[in-house]
């Protein structure tokens, strides 16, 4: 099962506009923001993440609900974060 999660961005990574490091649940990743050219992305800006890519920025709020649901789903929701922990973006 592939999940949408919500993740924080912390950081936009220099040289790489499209490219930001975001934590989902404790899990830092670099995840491609290209799809959102057109919204303006910062640092503490939440965004809904599938298969390494952001599909739409999002409110805190709805990403904390969104969030506590995931955690109560169990296990779909840790085989996501696994899959993350495992995953990379890189750039050469």
């Amino acid at each position: 099962m592939c999940l949408g999660i919500p993740g924080e961005i912390v950081e936009i990574l220099p040289g790489h506009t499209d490219l930001a490091k975001v934590d989902v649940s404790g899990v830092r990743r670099a995840i491609n923001v290209g799809l959102l050219e057109n919204e303006r992305l910062q640092p503490g800006d939440w965004i809904l993440i599938h298969v390494g890519f952001a599909l739409s920025k999002i409110d805190e709020e709805e990403a904390r609900a969104a969030l506590d649901f995931l955690e109560g789903i169990g296990q779909a929701y840790d085989d996501e974060l696994a899959a993350l922990r495992g995953s990379s973006i890189d750039r050469g």
